[in-house]
Protein backbone atom coordinates (compact mmCIF):
# COMPACT_ATOMS: atom_id res chain seq x y z
CA UNK A 1 0.00 0.00 0.00
CA UNK A 2 1.33 3.32 -1.00
CA UNK A 3 1.98 5.68 1.87
CA UNK A 4 0.12 8.89 1.78
CA UNK A 5 1.32 11.96 3.52
CA UNK A 6 -1.38 14.05 5.15
CA UNK A 7 -0.84 17.22 6.99
CA UNK A 8 -1.84 17.15 10.65
CA UNK A 9 -4.28 19.98 10.37
CA UNK A 10 -6.02 18.39 7.40
CA UNK A 11 -6.79 14.84 8.69
CA UNK A 12 -6.52 12.44 11.62
CA UNK A 13 -5.42 8.82 11.29
CA UNK A 14 -7.82 6.35 12.92
CA UNK A 15 -6.30 2.93 13.46
CA UNK A 16 -8.70 0.06 13.79
CA UNK A 17 -8.38 -2.46 16.63
CA UNK A 18 -8.11 -5.45 14.27
CA UNK A 19 -4.38 -5.25 13.71
CA UNK A 20 -1.55 -3.57 11.93
CA UNK A 21 -2.55 -4.73 8.47
CA UNK A 22 -5.97 -3.09 8.63
CA UNK A 23 -6.61 -0.09 6.51
CA UNK A 24 -6.32 3.25 8.15
CA UNK A 25 -9.16 5.72 7.84
CA UNK A 26 -8.53 9.37 7.39
CA UNK A 27 -11.25 11.73 8.69
CA UNK A 28 -11.03 15.40 7.88
CA UNK A 29 -10.90 17.77 10.86
CA UNK A 30 -13.81 19.80 9.53
CA UNK A 31 -16.16 16.88 10.32
CA UNK A 32 -15.10 16.98 13.98
CA UNK A 33 -15.86 20.67 14.14
CA UNK A 34 -19.36 20.15 12.82
CA UNK A 35 -20.07 17.25 15.20
CA UNK A 36 -18.79 19.21 18.19
CA UNK A 37 -20.99 22.16 17.31
CA UNK A 38 -24.03 19.91 16.94
CA UNK A 39 -23.40 18.23 20.31
CA UNK A 40 -22.89 21.64 21.90
CA UNK A 41 -26.34 22.68 20.71
CA UNK A 42 -28.18 19.42 21.50
CA UNK A 43 -26.89 18.75 25.02
CA UNK A 44 -28.56 21.80 26.68
CA UNK A 45 -31.77 20.98 24.82
CA UNK A 46 -31.65 17.41 26.15
CA UNK A 47 -31.27 18.55 29.78
CA UNK A 48 -33.99 21.16 29.32
CA UNK A 49 -36.46 18.56 28.05
CA UNK A 50 -35.60 16.06 30.76
CA UNK A 51 -36.21 18.65 33.50
CA UNK A 52 -39.51 20.02 32.14
CA UNK A 53 -42.37 20.36 34.64
CA UNK A 54 -46.05 20.28 33.96
CA UNK A 55 -47.83 23.54 34.78
CA UNK A 56 -51.27 23.06 36.33
CA UNK A 57 -53.67 25.90 37.00
CA UNK A 58 -55.02 26.22 40.57
CA UNK A 59 -58.45 24.88 41.40
CA UNK A 60 -61.42 27.13 40.67
CA UNK A 61 -62.60 29.01 43.74
CA UNK A 62 -66.37 28.59 44.34
CA UNK A 63 -66.56 32.33 45.01
CA UNK A 64 -65.41 32.96 41.43
CA UNK A 65 -68.38 31.14 39.92
CA UNK A 66 -70.20 32.86 37.10
CA UNK A 67 -73.84 33.88 37.41
CA UNK A 68 -76.38 31.78 35.55
CA UNK A 69 -78.30 34.85 34.39
CA UNK A 70 -77.50 38.56 34.20
CA UNK A 71 -80.15 41.14 33.28
CA UNK A 72 -79.75 44.89 32.78
CA UNK A 73 -82.29 47.67 33.20
CA UNK A 74 -84.79 45.57 35.17
CA UNK A 75 -88.26 46.80 36.16
CA UNK A 76 -90.36 43.84 37.29
CA UNK A 77 -93.09 42.78 39.73
CA UNK A 78 -92.63 40.13 42.45
CA UNK A 79 -95.51 38.15 43.95
CA UNK A 80 -95.85 36.61 47.39
CA UNK A 81 -98.33 33.72 47.86
CA UNK A 82 -99.81 34.48 44.45
CA UNK A 83 -100.37 38.18 45.19
CA UNK A 84 -98.24 40.95 43.65
CA UNK A 85 -96.49 42.63 46.58
CA UNK A 86 -93.39 44.41 45.24
CA UNK A 87 -91.91 46.19 42.27
CA UNK A 88 -88.14 45.85 41.80
CA UNK A 89 -86.14 48.38 39.78
CA UNK A 90 -82.40 47.84 39.32
CA UNK A 91 -79.63 48.54 36.83
CA UNK A 92 -78.16 45.02 37.06
CA UNK A 93 -79.67 41.77 38.35
CA UNK A 94 -77.61 38.56 38.59
CA UNK A 95 -78.93 35.09 39.45
CA UNK A 96 -76.25 32.76 40.83
CA UNK A 97 -77.17 29.13 41.51
CA UNK A 98 -73.57 27.88 41.93
CA UNK A 99 -72.74 29.71 45.15
CA UNK A 100 -74.17 28.32 48.33
CA UNK A 101 -76.63 29.41 49.42
CA UNK A 102 -78.00 30.37 46.01
CA UNK A 103 -78.75 34.06 45.62
CA UNK A 104 -79.80 37.04 43.55
CA UNK A 105 -77.26 39.85 43.42
CA UNK A 106 -77.98 43.55 42.90
CA UNK A 107 -74.51 45.11 42.78
CA UNK A 108 -75.63 48.34 41.08
CA UNK A 109 -78.33 49.28 43.59
CA UNK A 110 -81.98 48.34 44.01
CA UNK A 111 -85.32 50.14 44.54
CA UNK A 112 -88.54 48.55 45.87
CA UNK A 113 -92.18 49.59 45.94
CA UNK A 114 -94.47 47.79 48.41
CA UNK A 115 -98.14 47.23 47.51
CA UNK A 116 -101.19 46.17 49.49
CA UNK A 117 -103.82 43.74 48.22
CA UNK A 118 -105.53 46.53 46.25
CA UNK A 119 -102.19 47.36 44.58
CA UNK A 120 -101.81 50.62 46.50
CA UNK A 121 -98.29 51.79 47.30
CA UNK A 122 -97.46 51.23 50.99
CA UNK A 123 -93.80 52.17 51.08
CA UNK A 124 -90.41 52.41 49.42
CA UNK A 125 -87.07 50.69 50.08
CA UNK A 126 -83.75 51.68 48.53
CA UNK A 127 -80.11 50.49 48.94
CA UNK A 128 -76.76 50.69 47.13
CA UNK A 129 -76.25 46.89 47.16
CA UNK A 130 -78.55 43.96 47.87
CA UNK A 131 -78.52 40.16 48.01
CA UNK A 132 -81.58 37.92 48.08
CA UNK A 133 -81.09 34.34 49.34
CA UNK A 134 -84.02 32.65 47.63
CA UNK A 135 -83.83 29.36 49.55
CA UNK A 136 -84.38 31.04 52.93
CA UNK A 137 -86.24 34.12 51.57
CA UNK A 138 -83.87 36.62 53.20
CA UNK A 139 -82.86 40.02 51.84
CA UNK A 140 -79.58 41.66 52.84
CA UNK A 141 -79.42 45.37 52.05
CA UNK A 142 -76.20 47.34 52.45
CA UNK A 143 -75.08 50.91 51.80
CA UNK A 144 -77.33 53.96 52.33
CA UNK A 145 -80.39 51.87 53.15
CA UNK A 146 -83.54 54.01 53.22
CA UNK A 147 -87.20 53.14 53.93
CA UNK A 148 -90.31 55.34 53.81
CA UNK A 149 -93.89 54.24 54.54
CA UNK A 150 -97.24 55.90 53.88
CA UNK A 151 -97.34 57.38 57.41
CA UNK A 152 -94.26 59.50 56.69
CA UNK A 153 -91.87 57.38 58.77
CA UNK A 154 -88.29 57.35 57.45
CA UNK A 155 -85.65 54.78 58.34
CA UNK A 156 -81.93 55.10 57.51
CA UNK A 157 -79.02 52.76 58.11
CA UNK A 158 -75.98 51.18 56.45
CA UNK A 159 -77.25 47.60 56.71
CA UNK A 160 -80.66 45.98 57.03
CA UNK A 161 -82.01 42.42 56.86
CA UNK A 162 -85.50 41.64 55.59
CA UNK A 163 -86.88 38.22 56.55
CA UNK A 164 -89.80 37.51 54.23
CA UNK A 165 -90.75 34.32 56.06
CA UNK A 166 -91.17 36.08 59.41
CA UNK A 167 -92.29 39.34 57.74
CA UNK A 168 -89.90 41.46 59.77
CA UNK A 169 -86.99 43.88 59.34
CA UNK A 170 -83.95 44.00 61.62
CA UNK A 171 -80.52 45.60 61.87
CA UNK A 172 -77.61 45.37 64.31
CA UNK A 173 -75.87 48.58 63.25
CA UNK A 174 -76.52 52.25 63.90
CA UNK A 175 -80.03 53.19 62.73
CA UNK A 176 -82.18 56.34 62.61
CA UNK A 177 -85.98 56.49 62.66
CA UNK A 178 -87.61 59.83 61.79
CA UNK A 179 -91.33 60.45 62.30
CA UNK A 180 -93.36 63.70 62.21
CA UNK A 181 -93.24 63.74 66.04
CA UNK A 182 -89.75 62.55 66.95
CA UNK A 183 -86.31 61.34 65.84
CA UNK A 184 -84.81 58.22 67.43
CA UNK A 185 -81.33 56.73 67.04
CA UNK A 186 -80.10 53.35 68.23
CA UNK A 187 -77.77 50.42 67.72
CA UNK A 188 -80.38 47.68 67.28
CA UNK A 189 -83.57 47.89 65.25
CA UNK A 190 -86.49 45.49 64.70
CA UNK A 191 -89.83 46.10 63.03
CA UNK A 192 -92.66 44.59 61.01
CA UNK A 193 -92.65 44.92 57.22
CA UNK A 194 -94.87 48.01 57.22
CA UNK A 195 -92.84 49.85 59.89
CA UNK A 196 -95.94 50.26 62.04
CA UNK A 197 -94.53 48.57 65.15
CA UNK A 198 -90.80 48.95 65.69
CA UNK A 199 -88.28 48.61 68.49
CA UNK A 200 -84.92 50.38 68.97
CA UNK A 201 -82.48 49.51 71.76
CA UNK A 202 -79.73 51.69 73.26
CA UNK A 203 -81.64 54.63 71.82
CA UNK A 204 -81.43 58.38 72.06
CA UNK A 205 -83.17 61.20 70.21
CA UNK A 206 -85.41 64.26 70.21
CA UNK A 207 -89.12 64.44 71.12
CA UNK A 208 -91.94 66.93 70.91
CA UNK A 209 -92.32 69.38 73.80
CA UNK A 210 -95.90 68.19 74.37
CA UNK A 211 -94.64 64.67 75.03
CA UNK A 212 -92.14 65.89 77.62
CA UNK A 213 -94.64 68.23 79.31
CA UNK A 214 -97.25 65.52 79.35
CA UNK A 215 -94.80 63.15 81.00
CA UNK A 216 -93.92 65.78 83.60
CA UNK A 217 -97.59 66.37 84.47
CA UNK A 218 -98.17 62.65 84.81
CA UNK A 219 -95.10 62.31 87.04
CA UNK A 220 -96.14 65.27 89.26
CA UNK A 221 -99.69 63.92 89.64
CA UNK A 222 -98.38 60.49 90.51
CA UNK A 223 -95.91 61.87 93.02
CA UNK A 224 -98.59 64.08 94.61
CA UNK A 225 -100.91 61.14 95.04
CA UNK A 226 -98.09 59.13 96.55
CA UNK A 227 -97.22 61.91 99.00
CA UNK A 228 -100.86 62.34 100.07
CA UNK A 229 -101.20 58.67 100.67
CA UNK A 230 -98.08 58.63 102.76
CA UNK A 231 -99.29 61.62 104.81
CA UNK A 232 -102.68 60.06 105.39
CA UNK A 233 -101.03 56.90 106.57
CA UNK A 234 -98.93 58.85 109.07
CA UNK A 235 -101.86 60.86 110.55
CA UNK A 236 -103.02 59.49 113.90
CA UNK A 237 -105.82 60.69 116.27
CA UNK A 238 -104.69 62.91 119.09
CA UNK A 239 -104.58 61.34 122.53
CA UNK A 240 -107.32 62.49 125.04
CA UNK A 241 -106.82 62.89 128.73
CA UNK A 242 -109.21 61.15 131.13
CA UNK A 243 -109.87 62.40 134.66
CA UNK A 244 -108.33 60.28 137.32
CA UNK A 245 -110.91 58.35 139.29
CA UNK A 246 -110.83 58.49 143.05
CA UNK A 247 -110.81 55.26 144.97
CA UNK A 248 -112.30 55.00 148.42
Amino acid sequence: MQNTRVKQHDAVLLASKGGENQFATFVPLCHFSRISLLLFLLIPLFFACSGAQEHIAPAVNPDDSVSMMTSYGVNTLISDSGVIKYRVVTERWEVNTTKQPTRWEFMKGVFFEQFDEQFHVQGYIQADTAWYYDQIKLWKLRGRVSIRNIDGLIYKSEELFWDMQKHELYSNVYSIVITPERTIQGDHFRSDEHMEHYYISNSKGSFMAEDIEGNKEEESTTSAETDTTQVEMQVRPAATRHAASKTN
